[in-house]
């Protein structure tokens, strides 16, 4: 038994030259090798589905372990501020305090809080964002009713499909 795919399919291609080089006359050895090669392809692709099975499942395993982590990081960092508002309020009500190494109290900052809309603030407090993408939707659209697009053709695409 051939190991892989490609070896199944060099071996083919081989033996569709020798038919083509018998001017298509299929002798018993060709059809032999042909039925050889045939199962051979059977085998190997049960053996490829097999592995992409258990390939795509071990990627939803991870897909869903990766949801799981995030609800948990999202869970504890709730908790983290739950805690850490509790103690600022402890602090504003009976002061600063230490236990041990550990001080509590308070320090000042400055934060921007804009009240009104972005649109409404003169122009040199405004920073502009802007992103460009390719309406692919509407350049397939156009390519299809036969306009033409620098930069752009369609691409036929040939995909797996198991049944």
């Amino acid at each position: 038994m051939k190991n892989t795919l490609h070896e199944i399919k060099s071996d083919y291609l081989a033996l569709m030259n020798d038919l083509e080089l018998a001017d298509g006359e299929i002798t018993d050895e060709l059809n032999e090798a042909l039925k050889i090669n045939e199962s051979q392809l059977q085998v190997k692709s049960i053996a490829y589905l097999s592995v992409i099975q258990q390939k795509e499942e071990f990627i939803n395993t991870i897909d869903n372990e990766i949801k799981r982590l995030q609800q948990l990081k999202k869970v504890n960092g709730n908790l983290v501020d739950r805690l850490k508002n509790s103690l600022l309020d402890a602090v504003k009500l009976f002061g600063d305090f230490t236990i041990g190494l550990n001080k509590f109290g308070t320090r000042k900052s400055t934060s921007v809080e804009v009240i009104a809309e972005a649109n409404d603030l003169p122009l040199e407090f405004k920073t502009t964002k802007l992103t460009v993408v390719a309406d692919k939707a509407a350049i397939k659209k156009a390519l299809q009713s036969g306009r033409d697009i620098v930069g752009c053709t369609l691409k036929e695409n040939l995909n797996l499909k198991i049944n």
